[in-house]
């Protein structure tokens, strides 16, 4: 009977021990590096020390983020913040601007308010790192991994593990496409041609990130700018109604996106690209608000004139105090409530259009 009793308190002692493990294992760090390429919807820091308009290490950006300000456009965490919690990081990604030494073995942020995948996007505000930019200062990273890890075979080995976030395009269009006094593309190309220039320019980069060893894509699709507060506030008569000749060019540079996933999958046979469809995601909170906790979805939280979408917060603007019930911070970015809903979505889908063919946790596993 004591045998008897001995093994049954043993049997469950090592369920129990499985069950941590699984359990644990589920917080686990699932991929060894993530490495981030943006705009200001991700940028964390990267345009806080060059000469630029389009920056954000001041107050009250960041009023909500540990620490304070850090040049993030948000009031707390952007959804690559979000990301990388979901992928089981211990801590965010760095900067570029700040990365060194084996912190960049965990990867790193690239990303740069105002940036475009044209270099010239964005221009009018001053200094920024376009996408091609990026590109040659993840080159450089490489170059460091090389150093630590000895030598190119185990360089390549650990960096086809990584998950590598490009989230470009959305400038193309705020500063460069729809500002027609500063830019001649509109006069150049059609809706439609634009975003096939774009993507061609845009697999271009894809290529090089491809022969560094990158292996695991998560391309995210633009989001709806003709539903920003900034749109609203310039061109809708109402200050609630989407300004569709905006939204209309956006999808289709969406659509010409998911089309290159399914083509770089079927002609780059040792890598994997997903679309992440920020835009669908979004029109869920545009359409829906209540079911996410979001009572505004046409200002932002903070910022100046109509719609409070005429210009981003001014150096020490209050903000508003219920900010979790706005779905944007500033003329253009989400809030950090906003960011976790899209971050948590695309790292695991909530409904089939999130993500195509699938989401970030299971690039994870790939």
């Amino acid at each position: 009977m004591g045998s008897e009793m001995r093994r049954c308190i043993l049997v469950v002692v090592l369920g129990f021990i499985c069950l941590g493990d699984y359990y644990y294992g589920a917080n686990a760090q699932q991929v060894p590096c993530y490495f981030i390429f943006g705009d200001s919807l991700v940028d964390n820091g990267n345009n806080n020390n060059i000469q630029s308009l389009a920056r954000a290490n001041y107050l009250p950006y960041g009023i909500d983020f540990p620490g304070g300000p850090t040049g993030r456009f948000s009031n707390g965490k952007t959804t690559v913040d979000v990301i990388a919690e979901q992928l089981g990081f211990n801590g965010n990604i760095p900067p570029y601007a700040s990365a060194r030494g084996r912190d960049v073995l965990r990867g790193v942020n690239y990303a740069s308010a105002a940036a475009g995948i044209r270099d010239e996007t964005g221009r009018q505000l001053g200094g920024r790192i376009s996408f091609s930019g990026q590109v040659n200062n993840y080159r450089n990273t490489v170059q460091q991994v090389v150093q630590i890890l000895g030598n190119e075979n185990a360089t390549a080995d650990y960096l086809k593990k990584c998950i590598y976030s490009v989230g470009l395009g959305s400038n193309d269009y705020l500063n460069n496409y729809f500002m027609p006094l500063t830019y001649p593309t509109s006069r150049q190309f059609t809706p439609d041609q634009y975003a096939t220039v774009l993507i061609q320019q845009y697999t271009q980069q894809l290529k090089i990130l491809y022969s560094n060893g990158a292996r695991k894509f998560a391309l995210i699709g633009v989001g709806q700018i003709g539903c920003s507060p900034n749109a609203l506030a310039q061109n809708s008569p109402d200050g609630r109604t989407c300004v569709q000749r905006i939204n209309v060019a956006n999808q289709l540079f969406n659509n010409k996106l998911k089309a290159l996933v399914d083509n770089l999958n079927g002609n780059t046979p040792d890598a994997k690209f997903i679309y992440l469809d920020a835009y669908g995601i979004f029109q869920d909170l545009i359409d829906n608000p209540a079911a996410f906790g979001f009572r505004v979805t046409n200002a932002g939280c903070c910022g100046v004139g109509r719609n409070n979408g005429q210009i981003t917060c001014l150096p020490f603007q209050t903000p508003c105090r219920n900010r979790g019930e706005y779905l944007f911070w500033d003329a253009f970015h989400p809030t950090e409530a906003a960011n976790i809903v899209v971050g948590r979505r695309q790292y695991r889908a909530q409904k089939s259009s999130d993500a195509y063919p699938y989401d970030i946790s299971r690039l994870a596993q790939a």
